[in-house]
């Protein structure tokens, strides 16, 4: 009896499935991608290896400096104002001297923001601020100031003491992104610090940020930023922001008596850019 016309079919698909359950010859084909593989593996570990000892061998021990005390900065910090001459080390943004009052080795706030002669990079910066005491005002109309690092990334300065304002913008926030982690403020009147830590961001060759520069905050000594990236930019607009490692900071003007004295910078060696 002749095959009907199903029964090829049936053949010639079993055929088909046949073919297609073929395994691969195994060959030079397999042995290369094994040795690729291989290859790669040992290149990953010998970088781990090389970055390992780096971070593993000093080159020199560390420099000894003074720390200081509450009365004097560390020896090898930047004095930028210890009470006598703001203009020696600020300008009013245009060049001129400040229009701020300095009485008794106190600067406070007037006619407009003070900005920094020199420019920096990564520093440990240190200052005392005193919001004033009797205002009847709320929100962040409230014992306002902050200190803007690159003129961009600003920790806020404001009265929070037994009074709520905005979550992001109150006293020691990376404003407009980052809270502290607790409220350490003081009565209005009283003085109080900021120690802070500030690593810039990093730019590639184009001037794109291809990584978040940081704070780490002590407010009256109590951590409340803790290595928060400040994100994106500017931290109150989408402006552009300049890909300098070297800008001046300024200390803002908003429209409040706040007060400031013993102001000290020391300039951080930069870290060099490793891979997360």
């Amino acid at each position: 009896m002749k095959p009907t016309h199903s029964t090829k079919s049936m053949k010639a698909m079993k055929s088909m499935k046949s073919t297609k359950r073929m395994k691969p010859a195994k060959g030079p084909a397999i042995f290369l991608s094994t040795t690729l593989l291989i290859g790669a593996l040992v290149a990953v570990e010998n970088r781990a290896v090389e970055s390992r000892s780096a971070r593993e061998k000093p080159t020199a021990p560390p420099r000894v400096i003074d720390a200081g005390d509450s009365t004097k900065p560390p020896s090898d910090a930047i004095v930028l104002f210890d009470g006598k001459d703001l203009a020696k080390e600020f300008t009013n943004g245009k060049g001129g001297a400040p229009g701020w009052i300095v009485e008794n080795g106190v600067a406070t706030v007037q006619g407009g923001s003070i900005h920094s002669r020199r420019k920096f990079g990564d520093i440990q910066m240190h200052l005392e601020f005193r919001t004033p005491a009797g205002s009847t005002k709320g929100g962040e109309s409230r014992g306002n100031s902050g200190i803007k690092f690159h003129e961009a990334y600003e920790i806020q300065v404001l009265d929070n003491y037994k009074h709520q304002s905005s979550i992001m913008g109150q006293c020691a926030s990376v404003y407009k992104q980052h809270p502290p982690l607790v409220n350490a403020c003081r009565p209005p009147g009283e003085w109080q610090t900021y120690d802070i830590i500030f690593r810039a961001p990093y730019f590639d060759e184009k001037g794109k940020e291809i990584r978040f520069g940081t704070f780490t905050v002590l407010h009256n000594g109590v951590l409340v930023q803790d290595n928060a990236e400040i994100w994106d930019g500017r931290t109150n607009s989408r402006r552009p922001v300049s890909a300098d490692y070297k800008q001046p900071f300024f200390i803002q003007d908003h429209g409040s008596k706040v007060s400031y004295r013993n102001i000290w910078v020391r300039e951080i060696e930069r870290k060099p850019l490793r891979e997360k």
